[in-house]
């Protein structure tokens, strides 16, 4: 056994729990790779790797469940009428200074054919601003729309968090006051072998993979950022992804909803394309609480399954749009009640002493929406694809920047008619700023549109 002084519980610990082959190369190392490498493995709780093994042998027998009830679309005067009064009792909540938005934007851009964090993705179809101008920009709208200030937070990962930081620095935090960016990382965990044991990913660190974004909870309780807002009055957070740049950041219908129900966690959902889609649907389990079955585990026969009027039963699809009610997180995360990890059983890279090998091993992940099953009280509340769900997955075809940027234009056009603005015939790529409007009546109604072929209403 190697001995460090002030490490000693550490190396004990390694060695009780048989991960002694981390210190094959200590002999190699330098005095600083070694004390690199002695600082990851005291931050390692080896019991908890212990029982996250344990899942990998456990067999899961799932619950029943039949499709979630949710708020639909209005379509009657009454209906009209219910979504007014959840849009006032929003716009009062929000001018009230309760809410805030949390931004998910731990990803790499590599997927896409672009160095560097997602959020830096250039999006926009004629101004090519990235993801996270046009999020920020949407919350400065919302700011002087509702004349109040609206924190943000942002979860990086290891990989993409000093670079986002600089490039807010740089940007000086596209006019929001930068003591309510709140920008923290997501944790990390190891990932174990087919045996249970840590592996190495260089001679002097251990392979760890993020927690998944049900670890953004976690996140944002134990960086403080959970405190800060509580301590702001902040009581509503509005979660999303950072790579939907349709995404209605701070939408007073949903949170007037939210406040009427009376609801800890709300989720908004589209009807399914088709079948197949990718995205997991809400369910309601034989318990009787309300959560998401992802749509790999979603039998065929449910997922082709059809009603009376020969739609989808499970049609109401996640897509990662939330409001969490800040006590809640709060309890979840502090208490001794927690998101349960997932198994996913994966090619990892390990070092050798031949160099880098890949092997299959275990990684173990959260997910945000396990956290509906928590609530007592939750909402969902139907939303429209073409205005609301433009996700940047891929390089090319479905969820790409192409048709992202096509969803965006088509919507910006959509804004234009409805208030009666003539578009020139010339005009192929419309987008509209999100400081000149973020909702169809914020457009002036005097605009007049340029005879060219790409246009940016700013």
């Amino acid at each position: 056994m190697i001995y460090v002084e002030g490490y000693q519980n550490t190396i004990e610990k390694v060695y009780r729990t048989g991960n002694e082959h981390v210190f094959a190369f200590w002999d190699a190392l330098t005095p600083d790779r070694q004390k690199h490498l002695l600082q990851e493995l005291s931050h390692i709780n080896f019991e908890e790797l212990e029982n996250l093994y344990a899942l990998t042998k456990k067999q899961v027998i799932p619950m029943g469940f039949e499709p979630a009830p949710f708020t639909g679309l209005p379509q009657t005067p009454e209906e009209r009428k219910d979504f007014d009064n959840a849009r006032a009792i929003g716009i009062e909540t929000i001018k009230n200074g309760k809410v805030a938005a949390f931004v998910v934007a731990g990803g790499q851009g590599s997927r896409l054919g672009f160095d560097g964090p997602k959020g830096m993705l250039p999006i926009g179809p004629v101004s090519n601003k990235t993801l996270f101008q046009i999020h920020a920009e949407k919350i400065k709208a919302y700011e002087k729309k509702f004349n109040v200030e609206i924190p943000w937070c942002i979860m990086t990962s290891e990989a993409n968090h000093d670079a986002t930081v600089e490039y807010f620095e740089k940007n000086k935090f596209f006019n929001l006051n930068k003591d309510n960016v709140f920008i923290f990382t997501q944790n990390m965990i190891p990932s174990l072998d087919e045996n249970g044991k840590l592996i190495l990913e260089t001679p002097y660190s251990i392979f760890r993979n993020p927690d998944g974004h049900g670890g953004s909870l976690t996140a944002l309780y134990q960086s403080g950022t959970l405190s800060k807002l509580m301590d702001m009055g902040i009581e509503i957070l509005s979660y999303f992804q950072v790579d939907n740049p349709l995404v209605r950041i701070i939408d007073p219908v949903f949170i007037g909803f939210h406040v009427k129900r009376n609801a800890e966690v709300s989720s908004k959902a589209l009807k399914k394309a088709y079948p197949e889609e990718k995205i997991g649907v809400f369910v309601k389990f034989s318990n009787g609480r309300i959560g998401v079955v992802e749509y790999s585990d979603l039998p065929p026969e449910k997922q082709n399954e059809k009603d009376e009027h020969g739609n989808l039963r499970y049609l109401a699809g996640s897509i990662a749009i939330h409001l969490f009610n800040t006590h809640f997180i709060e309890n979840i995360t502090k208490g001794n009640v927690t998101l349960p990890f997932h198994v996913a059983k994966k090619s990892i890279p390990k070092y050798s002493p031949e160099g880098k090998i890949h092997i299959t091993g275990y990684k173990f992940e959260k997910f945000v929406f396990d956290a509906l099953p928590l609530t007592e009280h939750n909402f969902i509340l139907e939303t429209k694809r073409e205005e609301e769900f433009a996700p940047v997955k891929n390089k090319t075809g479905v969820d790409s920047v192409e048709t992202a940027q096509e969803l965006m234009i088509n919507l910006y056009t959509q804004w234009l008619i409805q208030k009666n603005i003539p578009i020139p015939k010339v005009v192929e790529k419309i987008e509209i700023s999100p400081l000149c409007a973020v909702e169809p009546d914020d457009v002036p109604a005097t605009l007049l549109l340029p005879q060219q072929k790409e246009v940016y209403i700013s």
